[in-house]
């Protein structure tokens, strides 16, 4: 019997607990069957199609910020902030960054308020901590297996120092991501508020995942559900759900901020800040009327026009940098997702020179890559330093007791996001350079990053969210010319950026044939939730039983291994799996 086989049985013994097929989120939504075929004869319409996905948010998040638990969550926020506690976020993936985020614009706020009240700044700056599983390093590249183990999670919440009167918020696209949920229980030992927010609805999980129901039905663990629906490609949670927990955690945080503040300010200091409380309706008024703008048939059209330039790059195994300023962070986040959800190549360390060159990349073209990093994250960055005395106490699997992975800072450097020049992105076969420009950003510092750092590509362009001046830099302009309201954690700018950068990335790689209908084919099975989602897509796809499906994945899975070992771009094991099977018929 083969390696591959064995394992494969091992998965469908020992692993129901990751059978997650039941779930909304790993449901087909039914506005977006025939995404992929739409996307090949009619572009704009298969955006339309992804953006009505995005409708689905408003209805959902609008329930929400009318609860009770709701404001538990933005009266637990004020509590800490007059008492001197820390607040956590926890995730792992696409929650794992969207808790980066958090803090990122958190902290980068507090820099700001250092004009007005330097002392109270620095206070309060480090009241926020994000959690994701891996550290910081995955914010990058993901960290195989580790959002499969609650020990982890409780462990790195532990190394935070998480104590009494603290708040935890664990977050959980699907509501049953073992990491975050010890998060929660870690939490609660610690006597913390814990927060537990997730995207299925709650009969749901408790019918269905046992270390779900747990969770929801301990009485001292406040719940918010934020079912949005289907994802618009199915299963890719880094789109609806995260957007939605974005909009929640996002608008409870922020509330809570202005209503701290306002009591210890002038009216001029609260004006020059922007300390305008949002009320839940105002909350959902903006971002309706956000949603509306960008799926106009203007925004639709540059949308297109964005997605054919950057699809006719990777035609020619070209590759694109994207270069940003204060939301390089947000733009980084889309950009490395794209790696595990439509198996592209993973951004690559400096001194890898067997590896593929991911597709896309991040640069700061005014910084130095340490100095990057701290602008992105706005403090250094949170690398994992575990030795195998630590995978023992956490009796993690063999293979990282044997082997721990790198994850300090030392290997997050390694990633050069800053300005030094790299040949292997600019002497492709074909190059581009996009800026991404959020209002409010300077244009002269950026039209001047295009027209010296972007000498060397052979095609600069920028996209302009909201308003900006970067047109006689660029040889070609994608503007969204949307309002943007301003608020303190610029909470309206990393929305219409993630809008946008979602639906552009999607499509794009609906157009490279990595999506077959709405289901992403292409994905990477890089933990047991995706080992199951791969097995499931193979038997929809090739009408074969689970049982089969799972060991076509896994032997396929080693095949795709052995490529990468030789650092070859290697293909999705699903779609070589569902290949394989279709030809035996």
């Amino acid at each position: 019997m083969s390696d591959a086989i064995k394992k494969a049985e091992e998965f469908l013994k020992r692993e129901r607990a990751f059978r997650l097929g039941e779930l909304l989120t790993e449901s087909f939504h039914p506005r977006t069957m025939t995404l992929s075929q739409t996307a090949s004869v009619d572009l704009p319409g298969a955006i339309r199609m992804l953006q009505s996905v995005d409708d689905d948010i408003p209805p959902a998040v609008e329930k929400v910020l009318r609860q009770d638990s709701y404001r538990q969550l933005v009266e637990a926020f004020g509590e800490a902030l007059r008492a001197g506690k820390r607040i956590y976020f926890t995730g792992c993936g696409a929650t794992g960054r969207l808790s980066i985020l958090l803090e990122a614009a958190w902290r980068r706020f507090w820099r700001t308020f250092g004009q007005v009240d330097s002392q109270l700044g620095r206070e309060l700056a480090d009241c926020v901590f994000s959690v994701m599983a891996g550290g910081d390093f995955a914010l990058i590249k993901s960290v195989e297996g580790y959002e499969d183990f609650p020990d982890f999670g409780r462990y790195q919440l532990r190394e935070r120092g998480v104590g009494p009167g603290d708040v935890v918020v664990a977050i959980t696209e699907g509501g049953e991501t073992p990491f975050v949920i010890g998060t929660a229980w870690e939490g609660l030992d610690a006597g913390a508020k814990v927060f537990f927010v997730y995207n299925n609805p709650t009969d749901l999980l408790c019918r269905h995942v046992k270390r779900s129901q747990e969770v929801i039905e301990e009485p001292r663990i406040t719940k918010l559900d934020l079912t949005t629906g289907p994802m618009a490609i199915t299963g890719s949670t880094r789109m609806q759900a995260t957007t939605a927990e974005l909009f929640v955690v996002g608008s409870a945080l922020e509330t809570a901020l202005v209503r701290f503040l306002k009591v210890r300010l002038s009216p001029a200091q609260t004006e020059k800040l922007h300390l305008k409380e949002y009320q839940p309706d105002d909350y959902c008024r903006v971002l309706s009327g956000l949603l509306e703008q960008l799926s106009s048939t203007e925004m639709v059209d540059v949308l297109a026009r964005a997605t054919e330039f950057e699809e006719g790059i990777y035609r020619k195994q070209g590759l694109v940098t994207y270069a940003a300023d204060s939301f390089l962070l947000d733009v980084l986040t889309d950009t490395t997702e794209r790696s595990p959800t439509f198996m592209l190549p993973a951004f690559r360390k400096h001194d890898d020179g067997l590896s593929p060159c991911s597709w896309a990349f991040v640069k700061d073209p005014f910084r130095s890559t340490q100095e990057a990093w701290f602008e992105l994250l706005q403090r250094e960055p949170r690398g994992l330093n575990w030795g195998r005395e630590v995978y023992k106490k956490l009796d993690a699997p063999t293979i990282l007791k044997a082997k721990p992975p790198k994850l300090d800072n030392s290997e997050i450097y390694k990633f050069m996001i800053g300005n030094e020049s790299d040949p292997s992105r600019t002497d492709a076969p074909d190059s581009a350079l996009v800026a991404v420009i959020a209002e409010g950003e300077a244009g002269r510092p950026v039209r001047t990053a295009l027209e010296e750092f972007g000498s060397k590509y052979k095609k600069k362009a920028a996209l302009v969210i909201g308003s900006g001046d970067v047109a006689s830099a660029a040889d070609t302009l994608f503007e969204f010319p949307c309002s943007l309201t301003d608020s303190p954690l610029q909470l309206w700018h990393h929305f219409a950026v993630k809008l946008v950068l979602n639906t552009l990335s999607t499509a794009t790689m609906v157009r490279m044939d990595r999506v077959i209908g709405n289901a992403m084919v292409w994905l990477s099975p890089s933990n047991k939730k995706l080992v199951d989602r791969g097995s499931r897509l193979i038997s929809q796809q090739t009408r074969c039983s689970y049982e089969q499906a799972c060991v076509a994945l896994h032997e396929a899975m080693e095949e795709v291994e052995a490529g990468r070992r030789q650092g070859r771009e290697v293909p999705s094991p699903v779609a070589l799996a569902i290949e394989r099977l279709q030809g035996e018929r």
